[in-house]
């Protein structure tokens, strides 16, 4: 996905493209830089490398029941990729984001530190992490570039349940073993929900902007995969989902479970994801059980070429307190990859939710990753 290059050698081609240089000057000026790094790194030159992904969307959604209509086109994400290995053991990993175009006074986007890690191999089988990561949950919190996934949007159970994208500061350790297990354990800092945005996980996001620790968080991950399928499951708990800062606020548990099938041009995906959060002030609304689920089967009958439908049922109030308020909504489109790294999507959606707040309509996507 993501290419290894020199960053002299960068530099070299701009600054030879500005001299006005021919190729065999170049190509010269590009050979002895190499030689320099090199030289330099003992004998072998130290990779930096670079990669990214992007997405532009164009929704046309007519709302009902209060939901408003959607005419809007937004470059939703572009985001940049860096990585250093130190060594053969030890990297680092690092992604930054602009969301909708630009940032600053009172522009819509965010611009946004989404990973900064360092991993440490303990062996073969076993590396240790520590820093700023995205947590693995799901099927797309980890993975979720464009060409990777059905749809223009995100699916809606992992954006409002999990909730993706997500990620958190801290460390742990990951690795492998056995025949296809795969496993990860992380300490690091949690949410903070609030009554003022009735406990949703979404909005306890802290994204590690001076993030208040008081109460960390645990996450523990298990996979076992072979060809043609894959399964796994999280759980992360939290001791205080809103860090204390609330009396009606209590301990917070996500459990989840995921799989996916493949056999030929014929795909299936599903995934389940339950949060439970104690207290009388989740409870009261309702807000002491989060829950969704999703199937999502495919069929891709060439590789440039994938037909894909998705139902999908979620409720951030689906507690025996306070008014169930359950959505429900069903996706149907194609994704056309005219290369492997590069998607075009055409989606229609239709909602059904208990609240009457409907949003139909049509989406079309373009994105990117290299």
């Amino acid at each position: 996905m993501r290419r290894t290059i020199w960053a002299a050698m960068l530099v070299g081609v701009l600054v030879s493209q500005a001299r006005g240089e021919g190729v065999d000057e170049r190509v010269a000026r590009l050979e002895s830089q190499v030689e320099v790094l090199q030289a330099s790194g003992g004998g072998s030159a130290k990779p930096v490398t670079i990669g990214g992904y992007g997405e532009l969307h164009y929704n046309n959604l007519s709302g009902e029941g209060g939901a408003s209509d959607k005419d809007a086109i937004d470059f939703h994400r572009f985001v940049l990729f860096f990585g250093y290995e130190f060594n053969e053991r030890v990297r680092l990993v690092s992604e930054v984001e602009l969301e909708h175009s630009f940032s600053g006074g009172d522009a819509p986007g965010e611009v946004e530190l989404e990973q900064a890690y360092v991993d440490f191999d303990l062996n073969e089988s076993h590396t240790a992490r520590a820093g700023l990561f995205l947590l693995p949950v799901g099927l797309i919190n980890e993975t979720h570039e464009p060409p990777r996934f059905y749809g223009v949007e995100g699916n809606p159970v992992e954006t409002r349940i999990l909730p993706t994208t997500w990620w958190e500061g801290g460390a742990g350790v990951h690795g492998r073993f056995g025949e296809g297990w795969n496993y990860g354990a992380y300490v690091h800092s949690g949410l903070k929900a609030s009554s003022n945005s009735s406990y949703t996980v979404r909005s306890g996001r802290q994204k590690v902007a001076e993030a208040d620790a008081s109460e960390p968080a645990a996450t523990v991950a298990l996979g076992w995969s072979a060809p043609g399928v894959s399964v796994g499951g999280a759980l992360v708990y939290q001791a205080d989902v809103a860090q204390g800062a609330e009396s009606g606020a209590d301990s917070a548990l996500l459990g989840e479970i995921h799989g996916e099938l493949r056999h030929g041009p014929v795909a299936l995906r599903a995934l389940y994801a339950e949060w439970s959060l104690d207290g009388m002030g989740p409870e009261s609304i309702g807000a002491d059980r989060q829950q969704g689920w999703y199937v999502e089967p495919s069929y891709k009958p060439c590789e440039q070429l994938g037909f894909f439908a998705r139902y999908s049922e979620w409720d951030n109030t689906a507690g025996d307190l306070g008014g169930a308020s359950g959505k429900v909504q069903v996706d149907v489109g194609i994704n056309c990859w005219p290369h492997e790294q590069v998607v075009l999507t055409v989606d229609y959606q239709w909602q059904d939710n208990d609240d009457g707040k409907d949003q139909n309509g049509l989406n079309l996507g373009m994105g990117y990753e290299f």
